[in-house]
């Protein structure tokens, strides 16, 4: 099965190797048809921790590294 590959903002790195992205998405509104935003925060492994505040980032799923980091770092994108 295919490992989920997120892009996202990080807005914590205050956590020993870890860092928390905020992931968005825009969908529809059912009743008013706008488009809204939603979003999720995700804890992600940083092994060097080399991510900072206001970093966007990509973050893939892997095995659970502790009660809730799901996901690891794979790159800065911007």
């Amino acid at each position: 099965m295919p490992k989920r590959v997120l892009t996202g903002t990080v807005v914590s790195d205050k956590a020993d190797k870890t860092v928390v992205v905020r992931v968005d998405r825009r969908v529809m509104h059912p009743l008013y048809k706008k488009f809204i935003t939603r979003s999720r925060k995700f804890a992600a492994h940083d092994a060097e921790n080399t991510a900072a505040i206001g970093d966007t980032v990509r973050i893939r799923e892997c095995r659970p590294m502790s009660k809730l980091k799901r996901f690891e770092l794979v790159e800065k994108v911007g």
